[in-house]
């Protein structure tokens, strides 16, 4: 396949593309490098089924592709609400732009959507016939509310235009590559604890996530984007169905390292959601998939990958 990857140089689209380029395919990896980074893909750049091409989603492009997974976008608060026009214009003329080459050039194109569509959740676990409830004039807005707008996009684009598209609501993911100081909850966690620094937890502690290692996030993507089922086009949820509190996921590094944690605590942010874990069993029914990776295995490689970070 000749397969484009938008946000190919970020965390989880770097991952991508080192699947894909291992399974053979020919890779172009788009990215504009507001959140990504050329560290991130510094290995496959001599690789000649690979292929790194500057470039902003917002703006047009022309490429011949098989398949296209659409991840550009800034995904963390921290990230996102930098240029919250920006990630608006990046969910939404993105998916545009990316939606009008796949049926050009008649691609497959699956669009990286979020666990965020279903906002602070009244359903728990949630699936994906849960239409969500997202504050659309909060500071969380332009990131909930442009994924669910990207859908929108996608599901139109499908059925108006025949586009062959995949949706994939992916849920807390994490491991080596994400960012210093994005605002996630692990890499929040693991630097500050590499720092011998207090972890910061806002509100109580008692709220919950799942917590999806990128490895198996990645297969996912993949399953998701081969899949040729009769509802191949509707929103399927990736992530790890194993609900943790944030007071766990201390704990956890605690045993990991090997010392008690310390901690602090700041007030919950605006619209953060109190429950967060999803119902898999699309992706365990169409795509025979899930989780491998337990949480204490995937902390170890990451706390690995940001010791080494931390210590440059």
């Amino acid at each position: 396949m000749r397969v484009v990857v938008t946000g190919g140089a970020g965390f989880l689209g770097s991952h991508l593309c080192d699947r894909l380029v291992a399974d053979g395919h020919e890779v172009i990896a788009l990215d504009n490098l507001f959140t990504g980074s050329k560290r991130n893909i510094r290995h496959l750049l001599g690789a000649p089924t690979f292929e790194f091409v500057r470039h902003d989603v917002v703006q047009p492009i022309m490429l011949e592709a098989d398949w296209i997974f659409n991840l550009a976008c800034p995904a963390s608060p921290v990230q996102y609400q930098v240029n919250p026009v920006k990630t608006v214009k990046t969910s939404v003329m993105g998916a545009l732009n990316i939606l009008g080459l796949a049926k050009r050039v008649r691609a497959r194109v699956l669009q990286a959507s979020t666990s965020e569509v279903y906002g602070d959740p009244h359903e728990h676990p949630q699936t994906e016939t849960y239409w969500g409830n997202v504050n659309p004039i909060g500071l969380r807005g332009c990131y909930d509310e442009g994924k669910r707008v990207a859908e929108t996009l996608m599901m139109d684009y499908h059925r108006q235009n025949g586009v062959d598209t995949r949706i994939a609501r992916i849920f807390n993911t994490y491991g080596p590559r994400m960012a210093v100081g994005d605002g996630r909850v692990v890499s929040n966690f693991v630097v500050s604890a590499l720092r011998g620094e207090p972890l910061t937890i806002y509100g109580d502690g008692e709220q919950t996530r799942s917590f999806c290692f990128v490895s198996d996030l990645v297969d996912g993507l993949i399953r998701l984007m081969a899949y040729e089922g009769d509802m191949a086009h509707e929103p399927v949820n990736l992530g790890n169905p194993r609900e943790y509190r944030i007071s766990d996921l201390v704990s956890c590094l605690g045993e990991l390292l090997g010392r008690p944690m310390t901690t602090r605590r700041l007030p919950l942010p605006e619209d953060d959601p109190q429950r967060r874990c999803p119902n898999i069993g699309r992706a365990t029914e169409w795509l025979e998939w899930a989780p491998r990776v337990d949480l204490g295995a995937g902390l170890a490689e990451t706390i690995k990958y940001f010791k080494g970070v931390v210590d440059s």
